[in-house]
């Protein structure tokens, strides 16, 4: 009979003493107890000294995740949480309401150069960036004044119908009565105020483009839907148990959009940048990067309901044409109807690495890509290298996956020409990126 496996003993419950070291990927600092010991900080800035209590992790363990608990000297980045629900063991959704605005754009810009040294071998000015995050438009406020940013809450509901949102890398859920970093028109509908029993979660998606106002329910197992009477109009969907299929049950089953001076349908709660500026910013900063021309041949890759695939569509003229490709059968869907008056677009479905060699295209002009967060990978950079297109314009939500990518395009023969860096989740450790690419010059 063998013996069960030794397990470490546990180290949650544990506190040290610490001084506070550089920021990392992930909304956490970096810090050492005195027997050398790495801790993944929260609720922490750098240059503090806390007490810091573990979280998760044991003797054996290669680091220890942690949470300040109690501030022995505070930076001078620190400001009181206007959030009375974070803190630690509270709500997860934000990582630095306890930091003012400025130092938040400071920290991720760190972020972003540690990620593009440590996996691209580049220094900021190597790749084309100033250092700088720049705000969205009317997200610039004072310390204790929160953005009102997202458009799409994901609300956590516990077993007696309360509603919350989970807490860091958890199932559990905070309750809440209100999320201060909604959009307006998420929390005019007043959700957190009313009980959704049997429910497993309630999504609001308040449209930016549009007064449309929907939601999606997930029941728990066997529960039935309740009669939703909110404070406004909504459109009601609901997520299938047996195939996680969303279904419209009344209203709408999309809501509609605005960017690039067109309105998008944005069916079945699909992909839509949350921030409100977002999708306008992160446009233009690909148009600017890529300068389309007449004529051009283009591709937008991962490219949802078509943003990217419109505007290039706009601008290269009947002369040129535009492919796209998404995974999202009801996307493809919506891009198709978005870009229906293009007869030079064209959007296929399926994984780009499928989809891609199949068309028998050898050689493009501009190519756009928005992967998920994981990127693109060495494959697909590969591919998209051997097609010569002066520009390829990179939008990553996650700097670790953007440093890895452009490394890959660094083997097969890109460089960065500029990077820019946008706070489109504020209080979140989140930033987006808009990287341009272009063909390393040889020696003549």
């Amino acid at each position: 009979m063998q013996n069960a496996p030794e397990t470490s003993p546990s180290l949650v419950g544990e506190e040290y003493e610490v001084e506070v070291g550089p920021v990392a990927h992930g909304g956490h600092c970096i810090a050492r107890t005195d027997e050398g010991r790495v801790l993944f900080v929260r609720h922490t800035l750098p240059g503090e000294k806390v007490v810091a209590r573990v979280t998760e992790g044991d003797e054996g363990s290669r680091f220890l995740r942690a949470d300040a608990v109690t501030i022995i000297e505070a930076s001078k980045d620190r400001v009181e949480a206007p959030c009375p629900f974070s803190g630690p063991g509270r709500c997860g959704g934000c990582d630095w309401q306890h930091a003012k605005p400025g130092a938040q754009r400071r920290f991720k810009g760190e972020v972003i150069a540690e990620q593009l040294q440590r996996l691209a071998g580049l220094t900021p000015e190597e790749a084309g960036w100033d250092g700088t995050v720049m705000p969205a438009e009317g997200d610039k406020l004072p310390a204790g004044q929160v953005p009102q940013w997202r458009t799409r809450v994901q609300y956590a509901i516990d077993e007696a119908g309360h509603v919350g949102l989970r807490r860091h890398r958890s199932h559990e859920v905070e309750p809440i009565e209100h999320c201060m970093i909604a959009a307006e028109g998420v929390s005019e509908l007043g959700i957190e105020e009313r009980l959704w029993e049997g429910m497993e979660t309630v999504e609001a998606i308040a449209a930016s483009g549009s007064s449309d106002r929907q939601v999606i329910l997930t029941p728990r197992p066997g529960a039935r839907l309740p009669l939703v009477e909110l404070d406004k109009p909504v459109s009601v969907l609901r997520v299938d148990e047996k195939d996680g299929g969303v279904h419209r049950v009344h209203g709408r089953a999309f809501v509609r959009e605005r960017a690039d001076e067109r309105t998008h349908r944005v069916g079945n709660g699909g992909f839509w940048q949350v921030h409100p500026q977002a999708a306008d910013t992160l446009m233009r900063a690909v148009m600017q990067g890529l300068l389309p021309r007449k004529g051009d041949m283009a591709l937008d890759l991962y490219c949802g309901v078509g943003l990217f695939a419109g505007a290039l569509a706009d601008r290269v003229g009947d002369k040129g044409a535009v492919l796209g490709i998404e995974t999202g059968k009801r996307a493809v869907e919506d891009a198709r109807h978005n870009l229906q008056q293009f007869d030079r677009v064209r959007i296929e479905h399926g994984k780009v690495d499928a989809v891609l060699p199949r068309t028998g295209i050898d050689s493009v002009d501009l190519i756009v890509l928005d992967p998920p967060r994981a990127g693109a990978g060495k494959q697909t950079v590969r591919h998209l290298a051997s097609l010569g297109a002066r520009r390829i314009a990179y939008v990553a939500c996650d700097p670790a996956a953007l440093a890895r990518d452009i490394a890959y395009f660094a083997e097969s023969g890109y460089k960065p020409r500029t990077l820019r860096a946008f706070d489109l989740f504020p209080m979140t450790h989140h930033v987006e990126c808009v990287a341009i690419l272009e063909p390393v010059k040889k020696d003549a």
